[in-house]
């Protein structure tokens, strides 16, 4: 399975991918999103969870 990360400096914290994947994503301490479950994020849609494109794939 692909692995995601949140881009914080894009990030808006307006959670729509919390709603969209919430067993992949939550609130981080800095108001902003994170990833929880990779695996999870993929089942959800990966990248497309979140509609302004925060959520990144890394490579491995």
């Amino acid at each position: 399975m692909a692995k995601y990360q949140v881009n914080k400096d894009k990030c808006l914290g307006c959670f729509i991918c919390t709603v969209n994947c919430p067993a992949g994503m939550a609130q981080d301490d800095d108001a902003k999103a994170k990833v929880v479950d990779s695996d999870a994020v993929e089942n959800c849609g990966g990248e497309s969870v979140c509609p302004h494109g925060v959520i990144e794939k890394i490579e491995e």
